[in-house]
Order: C-alpha cells, then structure tokens, then sequence
C-alpha cells in the first residue's frame, strides 16, 4: 500500500470582509460620526488581528477540513463558487497561511492556481522555465534534460525567448502547466485554471495529469467545474459547501450527491438561496428541479427523459390567459442549445402552481449547461433569472442516442412536453 503523502486535519481559514459603513440619519448624527471617525479608526487598527466568531465581518472560508492523500493518487475538489475550493489549493501551496489546522506534506510542489503563476512578466518563457525548476530544487542537468519535452509540449516554442508579459493567456496557461507536469513535483496542484485553454490543450493536459499519476506515481490535487474530466480522471473527490467537507468519497458516489444530493446543482430553491430575479413578481418563481425522473432528483444523462420541474406562486386577482414561462438552456459558452415555451401547450393551467417541461430523449452531451428561465403574465416581465443555474450531464458509461442533423439544417426542432 502506497504512503501517505499529504494529510490535513482540521484546517481552517478565516477572513475579515469589508462592511458597508452606516449612514447618518440626521445632519446631528453625521457630525457626531465625524467628530468619533479618528477614534473609531484607531480601535480598527488594533483589531485587526483579532477576531470573533460572532463578529459580523468575519468570514470562514474553510472550516475544520480534514483529508489524507496517498502517493500516487488523483483527488478531485468540487463545489460551487465560494465553496473554499481555490483557498484549501492556496494553503496547500503555501501561498496563504491556515488560520488554524495541520498539513503535514512530503515532498515537491508544483501548483498552477492562476494564469502565470510562478511566471516573471519581464523573463522569457525559457528564463521562466528555469526559475521555476530552481524553485522546485532541481539541478541545471535536470531542466536541461526535460527542456525540449516541455517546450514541445506547450506548444509555445516559436515564442519561448520572448518575455512572457506579452504572452496571451492562453500561453501562459499552455506553458505553466507544461512546466509544472514535467518537472517531477511529487505533488501536482492544479486550480480551474485549465477552463482557459483551448479544447485540444485542455484533453492533453488531462492525459498527462492521468500519465503523471499512474506510471509517475505523483499525487494530483485537481479543482474542476467540468464534472466528466473530475469522473475521468480522479478516483477519489472531495465535495466543498461553504468552507466545509460535505462529502469525501469514490469520485463517482461524491458526484452523485452533489448532481442530485440536498440541494445539489440540479436543484435551487430560489428563495433559500437568494436568488433575485428581475419582473414585478405577479408570478413568482419559487423552485427548479432538473432530473431524468418525473418523481425524484436523479442524474442526467444522455438519451435519458429529461424532466424540468418549475414551481411558482401567483398573485391573487392576475389573469393568467395570456400567461407563459420559456426555458433557455445554453452550453459553457453561452451558445444557445435549447428553447422551449408553455405556449407550445395551451391546456396547461397556471392555477397548478407548476410546470413540467419533458424532453423525452436528452440530446445534451455530457458536460455543464446554463438554464435561463422567463416569466410573462401576459403585460409585463413577471419574473426573469438570467443563467439562474447551472446544471451537469452525465455520461455513466452507458449508450446514448446521437443527435442527427441533416445537411444544410440550422434550426432543430425538438420534440417536448409541456405537463
């Protein structure tokens, strides 16, 4: 059985956030709040090292995380944004201090968190190649002899003895992971910042963190809002909620929970999570549940009934006859997939208090989509929510349907059902 070679008990992070000063009602207590600024400066100043758990400015971003890691193994961290994913690869990388915790580590750290990390603007990309080796401990021989693998395959080789600083930042991510895939960290981090690089690079950088981990036996931690690479390529994940560990298990049972757990991303309720839409809320959304089952919240996949269930509250005395709600869904490049409207079914009744919109053959990809929902009561905007959410597709290894489109066709039309 391999070491362990990363361990992290109770690590927490805390922050102080900057509050919104109060307004003086009255002209008396403007003055007054003038008159007490250089006082009230002061007694700032000295706090601010210290900290309350009850203080209103403070802010934990991670919270007692706990996990080990083994040599040779691939771990994913997922969650949604302001989860604590970027700050836990933070401290790992010694970038940030933990506000209280343990980490014990062994061995070489190779972290690329943003575009350029690690990277001096004014070096070339081939200066820069060497500073960071020498970060890392290793020898002159030892770049030189990884030198052309590196250049090779980050593909910037027409341009590595130019300063990075005009370098786009495609570049930049091209040949900071080159760097940190191939100078034999023990421990490879990587943030989301792969997202940036084009399609082609992006399956090359998974099959090297894959190459890395398997045949290298170096640890990967891998932070990724692309939900198909994590399953792919990580065997174990972590799922972060607000600073805290909710789920540590096999990657696919951690997705599971979070596709379709308590409030996972195929659910929102919009209240609970204050959401704000834009309309004057004569109907008023409430909550949106996507799920391959009519019944319970369950993943998508391809091929698979795809259900959209919308419940709303109205305003009594609202004539609803002219009334419908349209669904927008868009890839990760906010590129138009589908529409679908109410009106495609004029028995449907606002009166239910829900509507459920039914694809009965899935034709989405695995991957992430960005769900739009508008709401007209018939005169006006009711209530609007621009990407209000975004929701994964899974493949599960299972077969699906592809979607055929004659020669020459741009508009598909889809069959749907309006419940």
């Amino acid at each position: 059985m391999s070491e362990i070679i990363i361990k992290v008990e109770n690590l927490s992070k805390r922050y102080r956030i900057g509050l919104q000063e109060k307004k003086a009602d009255t002209f008396a207590q403007q003055m007054v709040n003038v008159l007490r600024y250089p006082i009230d400066n002061f007694r700032k100043i000295q706090n601010l090292g210290k900290f309350q758990d009850q203080d209103e400015g403070v802010h934990w971003a991670l919270k007692e995380v706990s996990f080990e890691l083994r040599q040779g193994e691939v771990l994913g961290i997922i969650g949604k944004n302001g989860a604590g994913k970027s700050t836990l690869l933070k401290i790992l990388s010694k970038i940030t201090e933990p506000t209280s915790g343990r980490i014990e580590m062994y061995g070489r750290v190779a972290a690329l968190l943003e575009v350029g990390t690690g990277f001096h603007p004014e070096l070339t990309g081939r200066e820069n190649i060497y500073m960071n080796g020498t970060i890392l401990g290793m020898t002159k021989k030892e770049i030189d002899r990884k030198l052309d693998e590196i250049i090779d395959f980050s593909g910037v080789d027409k341009y590595v003895d130019t300063p990075v600083k005009f370098y786009s930042s495609g570049m930049r991510v091209r040949l900071g992971f080159s760097v940190a895939a191939h100078l034999e960290p023990e421990i490879l981090i990587i943030d989301e910042v792969l997202a940036v690089g084009d399609f082609e690079f992006q399956q090359k950088c998974l099959g090297k963190m894959e190459d890395v981990s398997k045949n290298d036996g170096r640890t990967v931690l891998f932070v990724s809002h692309n939900m198909d690479a994590v399953r792919n390529l990580c065997g174990r994940s972590i799922l972060l909620k607000d600073g805290k560990v909710q789920v540590i298990d096999e990657t696919s049972e951690t997705l599971k929970y979070y596709l379709t757990g308590e409030k996972g991303n195929n659910y929102l309720n919009i209240q609970s999570e204050e959401v704000i839409g834009f309309g004057n809320k004569n109907i008023e959304l409430e909550e949106i549940m996507i799920s391959s089952s009519i019944d319970d919240l369950e993943e998508l996949e391809t091929g698979k009934p795809l259900f959209l269930k919308l419940n709303f509250k109205v305003k009594p005395n609202i004539d609803l006859s002219k009334a419908r709600i349209d669904l927008r869904i868009d890839n990760q490049y906010s590129q138009r997939i589908i529409w679908m409207s109410s009106l495609a079914n004029n028995k449907f009744n606002f009166s239910k208090k829900e509507i459920i919109f039914e694809l009965p053959n899935n034709p989405l990809l695995p991957g992430n989509y960005i769900l739009t929902v508008f709401i007209h009561d018939g005169l006006d905007v009711a209530d609007w929510f621009k990407g209000v959410m975004t929701f994964s597709v899974d493949n599960s290894g299972s077969l699906f349907k592809t979607l055929k489109i004659p020669n020459g066709q741009t508009n598909i039309h889809l069959p749907f059902n309006v419940l």
